[in-house]
């Protein structure tokens, strides 16, 4: 099997990599990247010389085209991700959220390829705090960031492809992915790389705000769950069970470095700010038999934290960019 994963050096995408190649070693794995920021070459070194890689943009329909001919399946992994980032310039989320799956869309259907489309839980928009509900499948749309808006807009487009022109897709909606490789300008690694440093955690507004949170490992087993078995022109969403809100996840963080559960500091709220995300994965779980393999929040947490600890030569020069950008916009935090 020949496979084009776009985006394939972020996070997640640099994660999917790493386990497609540990338990499919019949895949040849084509990563298509264009290094921004969140792109990490070194994320994709232990594995370097077993897959392609191509920088370029996935708007680039030429190059687009040109690689989905000679593929047999498209994950698609590649975004702009950062709500803080889509507030304040929201054009390139566009550009590469909208524009980005445009060109993928025209060339698997072209070429007629399978595609799998990676999209996230913030298109439903969210939910009020004491609400039992939880997103599912039928969930109308209600986005509130550019970020979300332009995912939403995405997911909108494969599914007018694959009514119109007959596009072999699917797509799933994820709840907060964390685990290893995460840059740091996100929620828990940035908790996790200022402890580190001896630096105390910053926390948005009360920190009530809710997040679904899955570890990375089982998003990506979810994916292949859904290529091997999922039905053509279906949604499915991913989730662990693992709600928690921010001042909780803050307080885990700490008391495994052994600190005070309230050694942080609170901060201004960001506007904007989602109160409550859930997902109700029971259709992926009934229909398709996938479960997750880290059931416990706190376990994927513990684990998480010691690839931190024993991986500073991998985000040590990120982060010092991360809080330099910080300190000359006068941002305290970010949060999910």
């Amino acid at each position: 099997m020949r496979l084009l994963v776009t985006g394939g050096a972020g996070f997640i995408g640099s994660n999917f990599v790493h386990q497609t190649l540990a338990s499919r070693p019949d895949v040849e794995v084509t990563v298509l990247d264009l290094f921004t920021y969140a792109g990490s070459r070194s994320a994709l070194a232990p594995v370097a010389d077993r897959i392609s890689i191509v920088e370029g943009d996935i708007a680039d329909r030429e190059l687009v085209d040109s690689l989905v001919s000679t593929s047999d399946a498209v994950v698609h992994f590649a975004a702009e991700s950062h709500n803080d980032n889509s507030l304040a310039e929201p054009w390139p989320f566009v550009h590469t959220n909208v524009v980005g799956t445009f060109s993928l869309l025209e060339a698997v259907r072209r070429h007629d390829v399978r595609y799998h489309h990676i999209s996230t839980d913030e298109v439903y928009g969210d939910l009020e705090l004491d609400d039992p509900a939880k997103f599912t499948e039928s969930t109308p749309y209600n986005p509130s960031s550019p970020y979300s808006s332009t995912k939403a807009s995405s997911d909108l487009l494969v599914r007018a492809w694959v009514r119109s022109f007959g596009v072999r897709a699917t797509i799933s909606n994820c709840s907060n992915n964390y685990g290893p490789y995460q840059h740091v300008e996100k929620f828990i690694p940035r908790q996790i790389t200022n402890l580190i440093d001896g630096i105390r955690p910053r926390l948005y507004g009360a920190g009530q705000n809710v997040r679904d949170w899955i570890h990375v490992w089982d998003h990506n087993d979810a994916v292949w769950t859904i290529l091997d078995r999922g039905e053509i022109g279906e949604t499915y969403l991913i989730g662990a069970n693992g709600e928690h809100d921010n001042r909780t996840v803050v307080q885990l963080i700490l008391q495994a470095f052994g600190r005070d559960a309230d050694d942080f500091d609170q901060v201004t709220d960001r506007p904007g700010h989602d109160l409550r995300y859930a997902i109700d994965s029971s259709r992926l779980r009934k229909e398709l038999g996938w479960a997750p393999k880290y059931e416990s929040f706190t376990d994927g947490l513990a684990s998480t934290i010691e690839w931190y600890r024993s991986h500073e030569d991998w985000w040590r020069h990120q982060k010092e960019r991360t809080e330099q950008g910080y300190r000359e916009r006068g941002e305290k935090t970010i949060a999910p």
